[in-house]
């Protein structure tokens, strides 16, 4: 990544200051910031409200298994004054079980949870860059920058432009 940005300035820098003329206004450059793009979206946010009530079922049962256990735990200290020797093993045998199968769930969970979001994030980035292109094709950008810029000018951000186009396209999905 630090080898494409380094590539860019140094296009950047070569076209601004060699004799070649580009244009006769100059080369159009536009920044957008990507990470705004993805949390702003209509796309993102239906992408995260989906990828919630998919997983809503499978937290809920974590959570009534982290109730379980809690309650199973609380009643081993309360009754471990007049447990046998072996019914406070084989207690303690059965809390530990059941520690390791919760735990075991949670990891299953942010595993799949995680694979899931990396598919959808994978999909929306390319929607994202195809309505990129898509804006600086129609507004005659020569260069649209991303991840990596340190400092901008206002005129120069078109993350507003290229989210309501975003928006747009994700309108008419919806009819």
């Amino acid at each position: 990544m630090k080898l494409i940005t380094r590539i860019v300035a140094s296009v950047i820098v070569a076209v601004t200051f060699s004799g070649v003329a580009v244009a006769e206004d100059g080369v159009k450059i536009g920044v957008v910031n990507v990470p705004r793009l993805l949390q702003e979206s209509p796309q993102a946010r239906a992408a995260m409200g989906q990828l919630q009530d998919e997983f809503a079922p499978v937290q809920r049962e974590i959570v009534e298994l982290q109730n379980e256990l809690k309650a199973k735990q609380e009643k081993l200290q309360r009754d471990v004054d007049v447990m046998s020797a072996d019914e406070r093993r084989n207690a303690e045998r059965d809390l530990q079980n059941d520690q390791r199968a919760l735990a075991r769930r949670q990891n299953e969970f942010a595993e799949d949870f995680d694979l899931r979001r990396n598919e959808m994030l994978g999909r929306m980035q390319q929607d994202l860059l195809a309505e990129i292109q898509s804006y600086a094709n129609e507004a005659g950008y020569d260069l649209v920058l991303g991840e990596g810029v340190l400092h901008i000018s206002p005129e120069m951000d078109i993350t507003a432009e290229v989210l309501k186009g975003l928006e747009e396209r994700f309108q008419k999905a919806q009819q």
